[in-house]
């Protein structure tokens, strides 16, 4: 018995050894003394090296075109302070038209407070996911605060904008459903797509007719259908026309999804996006999805809509499930700034006259400003990329801070500035501004 067991712990052994041996496939070449032993054939660089990769090839390809024309790096300006309608940058206050700050909320004082309230109760970090242990009061009054702006059952808040409509459109949807979207939709919902295994399809930015061909092409060899538009594009600042596409998602029986990043806080009278603008029942879209990065001064995302649909997330969805809870810091000032807004509409109210007026002021001069309908977006369209950058540099060496939209983001012909308005801005910023551009172009 005791040499049937040895010669059994020697066999798993040597079935072990089998197991842990590297193996190498399709990969070995006879060696030269022609006794069929196998050496390793080396592997080529382009597959080891970070710098032989495609990625960093194409932005050493850019960074050496930009070298050649003498423009100067446009990217990863460092700011020194609060980035609101002004900012500090390499130590001079510069009039600022890049962040999303579009109701002044970063930085002002009531905000701040709430997050250093927050972090002195719970701490830095919540340190599990919510699942687990990393629910705090403060998660479920934002939902609530969220779900009570929209109008609708309930709301969740997941710890990165991009994540949400990647894990959103990702777990909701699978290889028998459709996917269709705006050609301009973020790249969020596109990855969100492509991990579901979803088809996709894009329709022609802002054109209602164009899904409805492809709805009534498609709906019919799909299973669940999933239409994802913004409620305010950010690269050209226009809207989609709301009411059409309800129509269209009702008639054809798909789920309507609308991006709110950009709307939320400044579409509608109070702010409460483009539900509010268009007088419609929240309830018409099945979900509400925005980010916290922009009006509300936190960072984050959420999707707002039915319980069913909320508790689905919650429960299943990996970018939930799986994630850290939102830091309580974080969370508080999103809170806060929602109980702000509805306390003091004349920020929304600022922050419209302001777009209004630089987008009146821009058409005046003569400057290309594409579709825009004058709501915290309004680009500068150039039509050449190192036209686009050079201009930036200009303007930031008279300390005014815009970034360029430079190609690929955008077709070369549509290289743009693109601004971001605040309802700090002033009709001084405006003018000063637009007359540098000008002179500059």
């Amino acid at each position: 018995m005791t040499v049937k067991r040895s010669a059994l712990k020697q066999q798993l052994l040597e079935q072990a050894r089998k197991r842990t041996t590297p193996r190498v496939a399709n990969n070995t070449v006879a060696s030269a003394n022609g006794q069929g032993a196998n050496e390793q054939r080396p592997v080529p660089e382009r597959f080891t090296r970070f710098d032989a990769q495609p990625g960093y090839q194409q932005i050493a390809m850019m960074r050496q075109a930009a070298d050649q024309l003498g423009l100067v790096d446009p990217f990863f300006k460092v700011h020194e302070g609060t980035a609101g309608a002004t900012s500090v940058i390499n130590g001079q206050t510069c009039i600022n038209f890049a962040s999303y700050n579009y109701l002044g909320f970063s930085g002002d004082p009531r905000i701040n407070q709430a997050a250093c309230d927050a972090v002195a109760r719970y701490g830095t970090s919540v340190s599990a996911s919510r699942v687990v242990s990393g629910e705090r009061p403060i998660h479920q009054e934002l939902e609530q605060a969220l779900a009570k702006a929209y109008d609708v059952e309930d709301a969740v808040v997941f710890v990165s904008g991009h994540a949400t409509n990647v894990s959103t459109l990702g777990y909701l949807l699978g290889p028998k459903d459709l996917v269709l979207h705006d050609e301009y939709i973020h790249n969020s919902s596109l990855v969100g797509a492509q991990l579901s295994g979803a088809k996709r399809m894009s329709f022609s930015h802002n054109d209602p007719a164009a899904l409805e061909a492809l709805l009534a092409r498609h709906r019919h060899q799909f299973e669940r259908v999933l239409v994802v538009i913004e409620g305010l594009y950010s690269m050209d600042g226009d809207i989609p026309d709301l009411p059409l596409f309800i129509e269209l998602k009702q008639r054809f029986q798909t789920w309507l999804m609308v991006d709110e990043a950009h709307s939320f806080g400044v579409m509608g009278e109070t702010g409460l996006g483009l539900r509010e603008y268009f007088d419609l029942d929240p309830r018409d879209v099945d979900i509400w999805m925005g980010t916290m990065s922009k009006a509300m001064a936190g960072c984050g995302g959420y999707i707002a809509g039915s319980k069913p649909l909320v508790a689905t997330l919650r429960y299943l969805a990996p970018g939930f499930l799986y994630s850290v809870g939102m830091p309580a810091q974080v969370a508080a000032p999103s809170l806060a700034a929602l109980q702000l807004m509805q306390q003091e509409p004349e920020r929304v109210q600022r922050l419209h006259a302001i777009s209004r007026y630089f987008l009146e002021q821009a058409t005046a001069r003569g400057l290309d400003t594409g579709k825009s309908i004058g709501a915290a977006v309004v680009p500068v369209i150039i039509g050449s990329s190192a036209a686009a950058a050079r201009l930036s540099h200009g303007l930031l060496e008279q300390h005014i801070n815009v970034q360029p939209i430079l190609h690929p983001a955008v077709p070369e012909k549509s290289a743009r500035l693109r601004f971001f308005l605040s309802c700090d801005h002033t009709q001084a910023h405006v003018d000063q501004t637009l007359d540098a551009l000008a002179a500059l172009i």
